[in-house]
């Protein structure tokens, strides 16, 4: 029988209890072995063969645990990051992994030194729609990509009372769902050479960020990223254009909503996304077609996880790919406040 990666998760709120802990249950290759949380009868409910502990020491203080989990606030990641690599355990943390590019780098550093995986978990490179886009890319069937653009948008004009909505604690939507814009185009395009950004808060009595545009400059192509939780009438998820053709996807990946809902990997619906729109041009050939779109993997990133600590393998997302998300939204942030382009330096 295939070993299976001993997880402890910190954290079951409702990125633990939504994104996590289903997913590692369901991968195939791991099995959530302790759970800390303040909220013990939800998550023994959930997990009854899961040791379940009160705090993030108790849950250190469990020897046979090969990887921890960290799914809290986001001000709280770097220090629980730090504690578990001192410790000697491989990390997963939550986006965004820190709340700068240097805290980033420091955490990459230390694993790197201790010889353990520091993983961002940058769970949306298993999108359907994304992975979509990315074979298509590299097919080379759009032509050569002049311009992509990424959305993440919602309707959501009432501002609740959580602390993903509090500016001090690293909410908003630049942390949120920044990371994985950022991420998706730094997957497909590598570093940019600059960043230009608009960061405002927009909803009445929002004091976090919950508009976010991004351009990312290159040579040959211009990548817009953007995050609304103002949009009644979603644009295109999806829209990339090259020289031989277009590709546009409508709607969010069907994962988190499946998630929500108590569907689980391995089901034979989980992931089945609608598909998109392909036009293909040249010469005299000229095709527009519904494309299908990939099936969502999430359960991907728990398999290639164990597979990198229990197998060596190397893992898809390197400590490196954090850093450099951090550290665009490090510019971001001064070019919203400066209004330029600034250029981008990466640490390493």
């Amino acid at each position: 029988m295939t070993a299976l990666l001993k997880v402890g998760l910190m954290g079951y709120g409702f990125a633990g209890e939504t994104f996590h802990a289903p997913v590692i249950e369901h991968c195939g290759r791991a099995t959530l072995a302790a759970i800390a949380t303040g909220k013990p009868e939800r998550a023994l409910a959930d997990y009854p063969n899961a040791t379940i502990v009160a705090d993030f020491d108790a849950l250190l203080a469990l020897g046979d645990l090969e990887c921890i989990v960290i799914a809290t606030p986001n001000d709280t990641h770097f220090d629980m990051a730090k504690k578990a690599l001192e410790a000697g355990k491989n990390v997963v943390v939550d986006k965004p992994v820190t709340l700068s590019g240097a805290d980033a780098k420091t955490l990459a550093d230390l694993a790197r030194a201790r010889g353990l995986l520091f993983a961002p978990f940058h769970n949306r490179r298993w999108d359907g729609d994304f992975m979509t886009a990315r074979a298509l890319i590299e097919s080379g069937r759009l032509g050569r990509v002049t311009h992509y653009e990424s959305h993440f948008d919602r309707f959501r004009p009432k501002v609740p009372q959580r602390w993903r909505e509090e500016a001090s604690r690293g909410g908003g939507l630049l942390f949120d769902l920044g990371p994985h814009l950022i991420d998706q185009a730094l997957a497909l395009f590598g570093a940019p050479q600059t960043v230009f950004a608009t960061v405002k808060a927009q909803r009445d009595h929002a004091s976090a960020p919950d508009y976010v545009h991004l351009l990312l400059g290159y040579p040959d192509k211009e990548i817009v990223l953007h995050a609304s939780a103002l949009a009644a009438l979603e644009p295109s998820r999806f829209a990339i254009h090259g020289t031989r053709g277009s590709y546009v996807k409508t709607g969010l990946d069907v994962q988190e909503d499946q998630l929500k809902a108590g569907l689980r990997p391995g089901n034979a619906e989980f992931g089945k996304n609608p598909p998109g729109l392909l036009r293909e041009v040249d010469g005299d050939h000229d095709l527009r077609q519904e494309f299908a779109t990939r099936d969502g993997a999430y359960a991907e990133f728990y398999r290639s996880l164990a597979a990198s600590v229990l197998d060596g393998k190397e893992f898809p997302i390197a400590a490196q790919d954090a850093v450099d998300v951090m550290t665009i939204i490090d510019i971001a942030i001064r070019s919203n406040a400066k209004g330029r382009r600034i250029d981008f330096k990466r640490l390493q």
